[in-house]
């Protein structure tokens, strides 16, 4: 709300416009029981928030984890409103969650409760209504578990209805690669256009899940030098570069980032401060804060997870000089494939890989020089100018809306 309101500001938008895009639209809130394997009910509660659908069905995932809020769900709504309308997609915000563990629970406790949530909130989703996808510990089998219980539910197949799913039910390639590809394809413009190429660059990426292991990867292949990676158990630094793929191959065999023996364990924290041209946070919101920004030495900070850095610490980062290409634009490479995905599976036709890489390419780049645009013609640091764009674009839709009824 902070980012929104100043760039609200910035644009002049009136009151009432401002009202209704500060507000979500639906917050629905359910409570549910799930059968656990040693026959006892246990009682879960999950959320799923439409922000707005000014230009289009509600799009945003799921994610299970113990400290989902109803708050979270809200703040990461109201960002895919923007990120949907900054890649100049069809479609507004929602989000959704589960206050949960998942590895707490077995395989068979884990799909109980997805059904059952997918049961619940199915009164919002659907292909033309709220298209749910996957997010943090939620996976393409627990989106073919809630595509399969709308399905049955409906009495028809509805592919449409879920993204981020198997390729086996109606998933779309390139889809798990998404969101770091996209990280490759902005890193490639935001570079020639600070003066420094990438091939040589050095890189960290905080946070090796999935974002964060493809683009660590595809940097790696363009000629880039990733030196630092991290995960939940710490970090390693290796001024003479990783191997990302094997620093891959090992943490999905189970390995912990620090244990890999690639580099000098470093924390968190420290990886965000390192020597770096390129600063890729890719893990949880809140990371770059008043506390630590001073010390960030990188010049480009691309982000991959939503809402790493605060308002503060941008204000510091702006004034050191420093290149934010921010989280509703650096992390769109998913939102666009499921994108893809979702008009795929309306007209029941599938491309290849390489005709959804080109098409996201594409995408990714006009996006990147649109905001650029805005960025050099009003002087906005490049989050307000993604903003600006954003907002633009949904405050126009709405106000060409009117008000039903």
């Amino acid at each position: 709300m902070t980012q929104f309101d100043a760039v609200a500001e910035i644009m002049h938008l009136e009151d009432g416009i401002r009202s209704e895009l500060r507000a979500c639209q639906r917050e629905l809130t359910v409570h549910f029981p799930v059968q656990m394997d040693d026959g006892s009910r246990r009682m879960f509660t999950g959320y799923r928030v439409q922000h707005n659908n000014a230009l289009g069905p509600h799009k945003g995932g799921i994610r299970f984890h113990p400290d989902v809020s109803l708050d979270e769900v809200r703040a990461l709504a109201t960002w895919m409103t923007w990120k949907c309308s900054v890649a100049g997609l069809p479609y507004g915000g929602g989000k959704g969650g589960v206050i949960v563990n998942p590895k707490e629970l077995s395989q068979d406790e884990l799909e109980n409760l997805t059904r059952r949530y997918a049961s619940e909130i199915s009164p919002l989703i659907g292909t033309w209504k709220d298209v749910p996808a996957p997010d943090v510990n939620t996976t393409g089998q627990i989106m073919a578990w809630m595509m399969d219980t709308i399905s049955k539910e409906q009495k028809q197949a509805v592919p449409g209805v879920i993204t981020g799913k198997p390729l086996e039910v109606f998933g779309s390639e390139g889809r798990f690669e998404a969101t770091g590809r996209g990280v490759l394809y902005v890193a490639q413009e935001a570079c020639p256009f600070r003066g420094r190429p990438l091939e040589g660059a050095t890189v960290a990426v905080q946070g090796f899940g999935n974002a964060g292991t493809v683009a660590a990867c595809l940097l790696h292949d363009a000629g880039a030098l990733v030196v630092a990676v991290s995960d939940t158990s710490g970090g390693i630094y290796n001024p003479k570069g990783i191997d990302a793929e094997a620093l891959t191959r090992f943490k999905r065999g189970g390995g912990r980032v620090a244990d890999s023996g690639a580099g000098d364990v470093i924390t968190n924290a420290e990886l965000l401060t390192l020597p770096v041209d390129i600063l890729v946070p890719a893990a949880f919101e809140g990371q770059i804060t008043a506390k630590n920004a001073a010390d960030v030495k990188a010049r480009i900070i691309i982000e991959a997870a939503n809402g790493p850095t605060s308002p503060e610490a941008d204000d510091i980062l702006n004034d050191a000089g420093a290149f934010i290409v921010p989280d509703i634009l650096a992390s769109a490479g998913g939102v666009i494939v499921s994108y893809f995905e979702w008009v795929q599976n309306i007209q029941g036709y599938y491309w290849d890989e390489e005709e959804v890489n080109q098409r996201l390419h594409r995408m990714m780049k006009k996006a990147f020089h649109n905001v650029v645009n805005v960025h050099e013609r009003d002087k906005l640091p490049m989050r307000m100018a993604a903003y600006v764009v954003a907002v633009q674009r949904v405050a126009d839709a709405t106000k060409a809306r009117g008000i039903y009824p």
